[in-house]
């Protein structure tokens, strides 16, 4: 195993809230002093849905019927909680997320993605994999590696692939590196007449990129080498998070900073992906992955911050 710090793996340890006695003490509304948040600059919707479902208590999930706060993370089900009081992010991409089958669902954040981004989102269990082999030019495995390379790197690296593939693909989507012709201001679209806007040629953009598809792992990192070593993710390129620190409440024991939650590497590899491969500004468009992830962390900090342990 690698020891280049990275990316994809999950929590050790369960999502666990205060209990009913710390509510008032821990309340995100509490006027106590702040505890220092590195999450506290995010674009975030309003968190007072899951103030309100906080102060009501654990609430049965319909489907299994376990006892859980906000959702259920065995049936990714919302739980006291309306699907229209939460945020949806639509992705420039598909994420697909393998669980590592002796990891504990409440120990992981993949189902933040899930809840907020459905559409693009799926999350399979090992042994069950996705088939990839006719698709290596459009998904990549974020994850260390001696041969992974960085998110800038990553158009350049797809395009080989293309060309190895199919030379053809490559002629197709040249415009992923390579900037369009200018044109005159009159020019107009074929289609409609209408004169083509930032918006829609920067979607356009998004839709002739090579990449479609991005696959993370969701395991601590003792138990990830069964499945990064499976053949049917071998012929993947590797993609490395190498800048990006956690602040993940509790942290795998003896690992680096540079290894994230699920949640954590969805987020900042689609923002590396937005500015690096997309060539656009971030405006905040997925900050919104984080919403139960950074309720959790001032929640959980405040809670400690009270009972003196911060």
């Amino acid at each position: 195993m690698s020891s280049t710090p990275m990316a994809s793996l999950t929590e050790s340890n369960t999502l666990d809230f205060p209990d009913n006695q710390t509510k008032t003490s821990a309340s995100l509304s509490d006027s106590t002093s702040k505890v220092n948040e590195p999450l506290q600059n995010l674009h975030l919707a309003s968190h007072e849905v899951l103030e309100r479902a906080q102060t009501a208590g654990r609430s049965k999930c319909s489907k299994c019927s376990g006892s859980r706060m906000f959702y259920c993370y065995t049936c990714c089900s919302l739980v006291g909680v309306g699907q229209e009081e939460i945020p949806k992010v639509k992705l420039p991409l598909k994420i697909d997320i393998i669980k590592h089958p002796n990891e504990t669902d409440g120990k992981s954040t993949a189902v933040h993605a899930k809840l907020i981004s459905p559409d693009d989102v799926s999350i399979y269990t090992y042994p069950c994999i996705p088939e990839y082999e006719d698709k290596r030019h459009e998904v990549v495995l974020v994850f260390p590696g001696p041969d992974s390379v960085t998110v800038e790197d990553l158009t350049n690296r797809l395009l080989r692939l293309a060309d190895r593939d199919s030379p053809c693909l490559q002629d197709h989507h040249r415009s992923a590196e390579e900037p369009a012709p200018k044109r005159m201001k009159q020019d107009t679209t074929a289609e409609d007449g209408e004169v083509p806007s930032p918006k829609k040629e920067a979607e356009q953009g998004r839709h002739n990129h090579l990449l479609k598809r991005v696959v993370f792992i969701d395991s601590t990192w003792n138990q990830t080498n069964k499945i990064v070593t499976d053949e049917r993710l071998q012929a993947l390129l590797q993609v490395e998070l190498k800048t990006r620190k956690t602040c993940f409440w509790r942290h795998q024991k003896g690992s680096p900073e540079t290894y994230l939650s699920t949640i954590e590497a969805i987020y900042y590899f689609l923002i590396d992906f937005h500015q690096q491969c997309l060539s656009e500004e971030y405006h905040g468009e997925y900050d919104n992955l984080l919403f139960f992830y950074s309720y959790m962390y001032k929640l959980i900090n405040k809670a400690k911050h009270a009972a003196g342990k911060l």
